[in-house]
């Protein structure tokens, strides 16, 4: 029993002393008084070369720009979109070295020297890659900014496919993909469309595959 009450006596002092320590180390902080939020560091400005829809640029850039930012900002290439800013919706694919990547998502620095394609890169008014004259015969968009993610990753798509590369529906990891409405809509999931034009994207698709006109 003493020793149960000593215990108790002793968890008691602790809990005494730590509100007491507590009490003491308060800053007090006078009514209206500003709270400062903390400092953020400045970051470090490095030269980076990015091969650019076929041109070389060369900029200085805070080593956290995105390669969305570097792009949309810096190189004004406003096709790719900035949607959720999170990697989640793909509204900013375009393609390093002809795979596609959510530039969100990839700092500038990471794509040094790459080739890097956006919309604008993949054709014009004038002369429209096939994927973006497929898109408008099948009406597969509707207000448009998902397109140029939506059209670049689409031309990723087709190359993995071409390449061999399995996706999560494919039941054979080892055979030829084949160009399915399964296959495309599993591929293409990580681009997301509000409008709800994933029918008609997935026909597009299907007709560039069935042209051989990746």
């Amino acid at each position: 029993m003493e020793h149960n009450t000593q215990l108790s006596v002793s968890r008691r002092d602790l809990l005494i002393a730590g509100a007491s320590t507590a009490a003491a180390t308060a800053v007090p902080r006078s009514a209206g008084a500003q709270v400062q939020p903390p400092s953020i560091p400045e970051g470090v400005q490095l030269p980076v070369t990015l091969q650019v829809n076929g041109q070389e640029h060369r900029l200085d850039l805070d080593t956290r720009t995105t390669l969305l930012d570097a792009l949309r900002e810096h190189l004004h290439l406003t096709g790719t979109k900035k949607g959720c800013d999170h990697g989640q919706c793909g509204a900013c694919t375009v393609l390093v070295n002809g795979r596609r990547v959510v530039s969100c998502l990839s700092l500038a620095v990471m794509n040094q020297g790459a080739a890097v394609t956006t919309i604008e890169g993949l054709g014009t008014p004038q002369s429209p890659h096939a994927m973006q004259a497929a898109f408008v015969r099948h009406d597969g968009f509707q207000c448009g900014y998902c397109t140029p993610g939506q059209i670049c990753s689409a031309v990723g798509v087709l190359d993995e496919i071409k390449r061999g590369m399995p996706s999560h529906a494919s039941e054979d990891i080892v055979a030829q993909p084949l160009v399915s409405a399964h296959e495309l809509r599993e591929r293409m999931s990580g681009n997301l469309c509000r409008c709800g034009a994933y029918s008609n994207i997935v026909d597009a698709i299907t007709e560039v595959a069935g042209e051989g006109r990746t």
